[in-house]
């Protein structure tokens, strides 16, 4: 489903009367957090999660992290809920036999980086995990889960669209109020450029206490040139307009868009109707290093990846928090 407008505006009519639910819906999501002791596993969690519903970056935040673990000498692995997969106990993906719908499109694209494992109760993903070598919990999307114990918590936001109206669901974007989420944080990742950082800064510096930390997603080389080609781009991640934006920028000529919804399956009439259509137009289909996940083989060699990599600006906090947690753990 695709988040209303209205969400991204200042609180209107809509917002205003939908507000008491949102005042329900934050209720009940302080009323699970409040609930017994959080479960410790033997070695640090750090959870990457958002306060904001659908995308916000979690993807990347997680894959850089499994990165600076490697560069420390550390084993980390991912534990995931699997959105979207049909697999509920926990188990370790393999990016060979698991598909998209089976342990969910994030986890399989999660999987070429690092061990990643996706289980309904998070705590039994995380106890896997350990039994089978982890010496650091990723917590993919658990900020909001009270079953563990988080030694770090990041929040994941998208600069330019911040907390949107600032409202909770249905409201607006917000599974939390901000001043409650960025309580229980621990850092802020705020994720764009720098006009979106300044747009982010003049919105909301203000509510966060949070140490800050700040980063931009850049495309990596995709072995073709993309200036001047000819394109077809598809996305179905929370905010598709920013992948298309990223392609204009690298020099793509764009002939059409398709904003699919955030994790929509890539059915065999959806892609045979974006491949035809490219064929006449003359253009080559492209999509995101999530999205292609997605795809059935017989349509992978048709469709080229775009893939982004986090770039932070500022890593002192970071290194600092995990400076401090492992040496807590040690």
């Amino acid at each position: 489903m695709r988040a209303p407008g209205f969400w991204h505006r200042p609180p209107g009519l809509a917002a205003t009367l939908l507000s008491p639910l949102g005042t329900l819906y934050a209720t009940g999501t302080a009323r699970r957090l409040a609930g017994g002791p959080r479960e410790k596993v033997g070695v640090p969690i750090i959870c990457v999660g958002n306060i904001n519903a659908g995308g916000t970056g979690k993807t990347p935040t997680v894959i850089a992290l499994a990165e600076i673990f490697r560069n420390r000498g550390i084993t980390a692995h991912v534990v995931s809920r699997g959105y979207g997969g049909r697999i509920t106990e926990p188990t370790r993906v393999d990016e060979q036999g698991h598909s998209a719908a089976d342990v969910g499109d994030e986890p399989l694209l999660l999987a070429a980086f690092l061990p990643t494992w996706v289980a309904e109760d998070r705590a039994e993903g995380a106890r896997a995990a350990v039994g089978a070598g982890a010496e650091a919990i990723i917590l993919d999307d658990g900020f909001q889960n009270p079953a563990l114990h988080h030694d770090l918590s990041i929040v994941v936001v998208d600069a330019w669209r911040g907390f949107g109206n600032g409202k909770v669901i249905p409201a607006g974007p917000l599974r939390e109020p901000v001043s409650v989420g960025m309580g229980r944080a621990d850092l802020l990742l705020s994720i764009g450029n720098a006009a979106a950082q300044s747009r982010f800064d003049s919105r909301w510096s203000t509510q966060v206490n949070a140490p800050r930390l700040r980063g931009e997603l850049t495309p990596l080389p995709t072995g073709l040139p993309l200036a001047g080609m000819p394109v077809l781009a598809f996305a179905g991640i929370g905010h598709p307009e920013k992948f298309f934006a990223t392609l204009r920028d690298l020099g793509a000529d764009l002939l059409a868009t398709h904003a699919l919804a955030d994790h929509q399956p890539l059915s065999g009439a959806l892609m045979t109707r974006l491949i035809r259509d490219a064929d006449m137009r003359g253009a080559q289909v492209v999509t995101t290093e999530k999205d292609a996940v997605r795809l059935k083989p017989e349509h992978r060699a048709r469709v080229m990846t775009v893939p982004v990599r986090l770039q932070l600006n500022e890593k002192g906090p970071l290194d600092a928090a995990l400076d401090r947690v492992f040496s807590m753990n040690g």
